[in-house]
């Protein structure tokens, strides 16, 4: 692929440049990373004709070359520097023909750094509607350039797209126009930054010039010697910026009152307005969407049950059938308990997590996620975030680390690092099997006002609490974390469209492979470490405890022996010891050393809570739908040897609850963290005020339930 000549898609945001991208591309895709930095990119290749490839590489959306946000300032990066790998030999900018004003300030500015360009105009029938006639022949000579019109959503025109790609290839060595007169903003500055850095390009000069301290390819000597020809030539970036966005867009003007006529038509009339009256209404909005969310949430449980049983069964199934199949040893159970106990705890969750990204997919396909960052944001922005966090909030209901990753849409650093900071506080879908085996321990089984069921209500609660946390959390930063950036928050609300199911199926499809490699490789290693220290144990002290529970059994009728020799093992393993050890730290929660030790195995996934606990009480870790009752009553006849009564009381079950609702229980998360701040500075944080949250809250449900 890196022989095929690239080109790259350009667009705002919402311009259906993703769209395109697919129609092109189909499933020829593939993610990677930009060169040196964690933002996601994406590439696949095209058949122009039938003897023509090219890569094709969507680049994230944005409004122009001065970037607002990391995947914004990745697009200057890539057009900026020639020599970085991914600079493209042709571009296409993906413009609204019903907003060609604001789409075409991109254009000009990609047309004058030299990019040979085809535009590529969308959205023609919604400019029609709202009686606007585009005339891409005219806009065309008006340009310069080849304007194809397309329809991103069905394909429609994308044949002539790929003509005249192919035909912009082979005549990407004619010059292009420019579209302003860049050396007449400093002709002197220009020529020295030119001659300098060996440049052919004004307006590359330019940037240069305006833009040099966040250009990640230049090097401190580069920057200083930026810096001593500005003071030279009195060179004020942030008048230049203004000067030259006031000239483009008077030039854009000129080209769209000659290309574009206008009919007058009423907005009240169109139907997206008339569904915005409601959507974005300051009370019936925001009913609308906690009821989406319910309904959501309530699908994804009720329909990602099946499937999780199934898969659940057919994990335990291999287990078995390679237990019986292969010779008993280390080896045997390494792979057994450690290795495919790993991956169980990464498959059985793509279910709900498919399913809630559908929901997400088709909100966003269908113009509904615009409006609510806008109706969120106001609510937001008193505790440090903005309308953008809502989608990695939500996102985080799944898996924190892709809900992380989707802070990259987020302008402002100061509301982007909040955001991460805070995400995994939202309760995801590794904390769901703790609730549900403790909640169905403590609340019962019964109909609150004859429709809600009461277990299904405290279920729900748990994931009010998470977010009521997250708000609580995010003030506190707000006042913590200083910056002089200015927060802002602009969305461009699209016009209401039915879903594609194709782009929904893409869009599942990568979340659950990003759940999979990017926090599946972690929670695999670290559960054949954990099983390494709950299988091994110092000295010959295992030895001697199987030793003393055989000659227990001989003297003491109906014992299950395998049962009782799988719980001492454990008690005498490195991590029985572990458990011993924080006892004396947990205990004013109301744990033993035996919950300590599902503490400490949970770490690398929450979910491994519930095996750990069930190995602890002599039951194995291999459990049907049938055993799962045996679990709830074996934990609720636990007995606590300091009272005499029940280990898992009221109190001891809802401190645990609340621990697992607080704590940052994930080693991805914190290693998903680490790349997007470059540093460990704020994992080690978020490790901390998490950590110490989550004990504080248990610590007060305890003594006041106990």
């Amino acid at each position: 692929m890196k022989d095929l000549p690239t080109i790259a898609l350009l667009g705002n945001p919402n311009s259906g440049k993703t769209s395109l991208f697919n129609q092109l591309t189909g499933l020829r895709q593939k993610t990677g990373n930009f060169a040196g930095v964690t933002v996601d990119k994406k590439t696949g290749v095209c058949a122009l004709d039938r003897f023509t490839d090219a890569l094709i590489l969507d680049l994230p959306g944005t409004y122009s070359l001065y970037p607002k946000s990391l995947d914004e300032q990745v697009v200057l990066d890539v057009l900026a520097n020639p020599k970085n790998p991914d600079h493209p030999e042709v571009t296409v900018v993906v413009v609204d023909a019903s907003n060609l004003k604001r789409n075409l300030l991109l254009y000009t500015q990609i047309a004058d750094l030299g990019f040979h360009t085809v535009l590529a105009l969308n959205r023609v029938d919604v400019a029609e509607n709202q009686g606007l006639d585009v005339n891409a022949d005219q806009l065309s000579e008006r340009l310069g350039v080849p304007v194809v019109a397309i329809n991103a959503r069905t394909g429609e025109g994308v044949d002539n797209l790929r003509f005249a790609l192919r035909h912009e290839l082979k005549a990407h060595f004619e010059p292009q126009r420019a579209t302003l007169p860049i050396r007449d903003f400093a002709p002197a500055l220009l020529d020295d930054i030119k001659q300098t850095f060996g440049l052919q390009n004004d307006y590359q000069a330019l940037l240069y010039a305006g833009q040099y301290q966040t250009l990640r390819f230049l090097s401190t000597t580069d920057r200083q010697q930026l810096d001593g020809l500005l003071k030279k030539h009195d060179f004020q970036s942030t008048d230049a910026q203004a000067r030259e966005t006031l000239e483009r867009y008077r030039h854009i003007s000129q080209v769209v009152d000659n290309s574009v006529k206008a009919t007058p038509r009423a907005e009240d009339d169109t139907i997206t307005t008339r569904i915005d009256r409601v959507l974005l209404h300051p009370v019936w909005g925001y009913l609308v969407f906690f009821g989406v969310l319910f309904l959501i949430f309530q699908s994804i449980f009720s329909l990602a049950q099946y499937p999780m049983d199934a898969i659940d069964s057919g994990m335990a199934g291999l287990t078995d059938w390679l237990k019986n199949r292969l010779p008993e040893s280390r080896l045997t159970d390494l792979l057994t308990d450690g290795l495919l106990a790993g991956i169980a705890g990464v498959v059985i969750f793509i279910p709900q997590i498919a399913f809630l990204f559908c929901f997400i997919a088709l909100l966003e396909e269908s113009g509904y996620m615009a409006r609510v960052m806008v109706i969120m944001d106001k609510g937001l922005r008193r505790f440090g975030l903005n309308g953008r966090s809502v989608v990695p909030l939500i996102s985080g209901v799944a898996c924190a680390v892709p809900a992380i990753m989707a802070t990259r849409s987020i302008n402002n650093w100061k509301d982007r690092l909040i955001t991460i900071m805070v995400t995994p506080l939202m309760s995801c879908s590794a904390r769901l099997p703790i609730y549900t085996i403790l909640i169905a321990l403590v609340v019962p089984e019964t109909r609150v006002l004859g429709l809600f069921n009461l277990q299904g209500v405290a279920l729900m609660g748990m994931y009010l609490l998470g977010f009521v946390a997250v708000l609580g959390a995010a003030w506190v930063m707000k006042w913590m974390v200083k910056t002089r950036e200015r927060s802002y928050f602009i969305m461009e609300l699209p016009t209401y469209q039915l879903p594609r199911w194709n782009h929904v199926g893409v869009s599942v499809w990568n979340a659950v492979k990003a759940f999979v490699i990017q926090a599946g490789k972690v929670i695999v290693a670290i559960s054949i470490v954990l099983w390494v220290l709950a299988t091994y144990g110092p000295g010959d002290a295992i030895e001697r405890a199987e030793e003393r529970v055989r000659r227990e059994a001989t003297t003491t009728p109906n014992v299950n022996l395998e049962n009782q020799l799988a719980s001492v093992r454990l008690e005498y393993s490195y991590a029985g010891y572990f458990g011993r050890a924080i006892e004396p730290a947990i205990r004013p929660l109301g744990y033993d050393w035996k919950i300590g030790i599902a503490l400490i195995t949970s770490f690398a996934a929450r979910e491994v809570f519930v095996g750990t606990m069930s190995t602890i009480y002599s039951l194995g870790s291999e459990v049907d739908d049938a055993q799962q009752a045996t679990i709830k009553e074996r934990l609720r006849t636990e007995i606590n040897p300091d009272t005499g009564g029940p280990r898992f009381t009221p109190a001891v079950a809802f401190s645990l609850l609340v621990f697992y609702a607080f704590a940052m229980q994930c080693m991805s998360t914190l290693a998903v963290t680490y790349r997007e701040t470059k540093g460990w500075k704020y994992p080690i944080l978020q490790l901390l005020y998490m950590t110490a949250l989550a004990y504080l809250a248990a610590f007060l449900v305890y003594q006041g339930l106990k």
